[in-house]
């Protein structure tokens, strides 16, 4: 039994924060319900690459849930939705605030029907503040919330993150969300409304950039790979590449010095504490390069491996990808689609030692399960499903 079997979540959210959620969810065990307009669907199903017809962006997010179409511009359809609300325990949606509510199925709407329903909202600025209606993608929050400001070339332009944090973030938040609310039901018996704003989640994952500035007056810049307060904590030029090393602690800057060849350098004053390295980090990452352009990236690995010091490869995706290790912890999976065949895709990183987390179905057809879910829900049978279907 997975840990989260039994738990049934309707799914109306699209694109990339709130399905990644429903996914987390969905991976689990729950018994997560996609709700998509009739036609077109989730917005991300035009969106490429594709495999036939198939996207495979979509596919990557929406694995082990079920579809149904339902359209909100029909009252009975509606209706329908709100007869689902009775049975499920979690509503998920990514709409601009107060589209919802247009519908009438916002969640003070939602709780006089079922009390207990936990009704998450994950939207680009929250429920509340004065830029609740402002549109917003993944690139609108990382410039708001202040992460590419401190990413990119030391000197160099603000850069956008290469994944999508801005809205896997907050899906990830949206799903802790939806379990503390759990929690609180179990021992309650009360539902409540999860607000879950992208703008905010950004803000959240700054750490050390607010409180550098916080305590300085300082506003931080981009360093490049390096770290601003830990030295040696960066990239360094190999004879083919680069290469990454984090020496933490004054320990490991012995250890590292020596391995180097370069004693001198542990008692050097510029470099005696990480306080006085951090301060002449510039300095110290030229003297560095030096010293490892003249050895391979595997030549160095295996000498700092050796002696148990972080370091790492730059890996481009198709090596980490076929990684052993990636391997050994199963975060490659492979599985069927119905049309688009054979996929491989990324797997669940939480490991379980009781309930561990599957991905067993591949992504859903638009409205593959619609007559199946009708039936499931309300007992409906073969004629009133077909009556259903000819009504549009």
């Amino acid at each position: 039994m997975k840990a989260l079997e039994g738990l049934k979540v309707l799914d109306l959210t699209r694109v990339l924060a709130g399905p990644y959620c429903a996914m987390m969810l969905a991976d689990f065990g729950a018994n997560v319900i996609k709700i998509e307009p009739p036609g077109v669907g989730d917005d991300s199903r035009a969106f490429g690459p594709f495999v036939g017809k198939e996207s495979a962006y979509f596919m990557s997010l929406n694995r082990n849930k079920r579809s149904i179409t339902l359209n909100f511009k029909r009252a009975e359809e509606v209706e329908l939705f709100r007869e689902m609300v009775k049975q499920a325990d979690v509503v998920l949606e990514n709409y601009r605030p107060g589209t919802m509510e247009k519908f009438g199925l916002g969640y003070d709407e939602l709780k006089k029907i079922n009390p207990k329903i936990i009704y998450a909202a994950c939207s680009g600025f929250g429920h509340s503040g004065p830029y609740m209606l402002k549109p917003a993608y993944d690139i609108i929050v990382q410039a708001m919330g202040g992460i590419m400001s401190i990413t990119g070339p030391e000197g160099g332009e603000p850069t956008r993150v290469g994944a999508s944090v801005g809205d896997i973030i907050a899906g990830m938040f949206t799903a802790y969300g939806v379990m503390v609310a759990l929690f609180h039901r179990q021992r309650t018996g009360e539902g409540q409304k999860v607000d879950v704003g992208m703008l905010d989640c950004q803000l959240a994952v700054l750490e050390n950039a607010i409180s550098r500035y916080t305590t300085s007056g300082v506003v931080p810049g981009p360093l490049g790979n390096r770290h601003p307060s830990i030295t040696p904590f960066a990239s360094f030029t190999a004879k083919d590449g680069h290469i990454i090393v984090g020496a933490g602690n004054d320990r490991l800057w012995e250890k590292l010095c020596n391995i180097l060849g370069h004693p001198e350098l542990i008692k050097d004053p510029r470099f005696d504490n990480n306080g006085n390295r951090t301060t002449h980090a510039v300095e110290l990452q030229q003297i560095l390069n030096d010293v490892f352009s003249a050895k391979t990236i595997a030549e160095w690995l295996e000498l700092l491996e050796k002696a148990e010091l972080p370091c790492a490869p730059i890996n481009t995706v198709d090596k980490i990808i076929n990684d052993p290790h990636i391997k050994a912890r199963e975060m490659m999976v492979e599985l069927e689609h119905p049309v688009a065949g054979h996929l491989k895709m990324a797997g669940v990183p939480v490991k379980m030692s009781a309930t561990p987390g599957a991905v067993e179905t591949a992504a859903p057809l638009l409205g593959q399960h619609t007559a199946e879910i009708l039936q499931e829900l309300f007992g409906w049978d073969e004629a009133k499903t077909r009556q259903f279907f000819e009504r549009g």
